[in-house]
């Protein structure tokens, strides 16, 4: 049990180390789509500045963290008694969904990161608002389902994820035109 104690705080530690990387990767890459509209020399000073903030960010911190998370997060599961219990409960296999779609947006963002060191912009300053989003839903649904285990009403867990996304939707389209019109 002491072992277990230990690996879950490590484990949160890089979990959470893990998301402020990639809170503040895709709020650079926001800042990088910008740059690229700006008239030179101003583009170049911030396009360079803003490629060597991502890439310490991302390889510094961002990728180590996700690596340590789920090194201590596959320790605790399959080589724990807590954790084989653990993988026998529904919630788990829900919670364990949600860590693959957070893989999947940690790829994708790996994706941009690559694009955007290429002076590649493949996307508006409004798509990488949004795509910022994604990790907050995640960590919602994560947090929710360890917290609460099997008290959680999976209809009412759904419907409020939903429900999240939705007003997280409608507060960017707020954002967005208050920002217009101050321009």
């Amino acid at each position: 049990m002491e072992i277990y104690n230990y690996l879950k705080s490590l484990h949160l530690i890089f979990v959470i180390t893990w998301f402020a990387g990639l809170f503040y990767i895709v709020r650079l890459f926001v800042y990088q789509v910008e740059a690229a509209d700006k008239p030179s020399p101003e583009k170049e000073i911030l396009q360079a500045q803003y490629k060597i903030m991502a890439y310490r960010l991302w390889y510094i911190i961002t990728w180590p963290s996700a690596i340590l998370a789920s090194f201590f997060a596959f320790w605790m599961l399959f080589f724990t008694e807590i954790g084989n219990a653990w993988l026998q409960m529904s919630w788990m296999h829900v919670k364990l969904g949600f860590v693959f779609l957070l893989y999947l947006y940690h790829a994708k963002c790996h994706q941009i990161f690559k694009q955007l060191q290429n002076d590649q912009v493949k996307y508006s300053n409004n798509f990488m608002r949004l795509w910022n989003e994604g990790a907050t839903i995640i960590l919602f649904a994560v947090v929710f389902l360890v917290v609460l285990k099997n008290a959680f009403n999976w209809i009412y867990g759904v419907v409020g994820i939903f429900l999240f996304s939705i007003l997280i939707m409608l507060g960017f389209k707020f954002y967005k035109r208050i920002r217009e019109k101050n321009k």
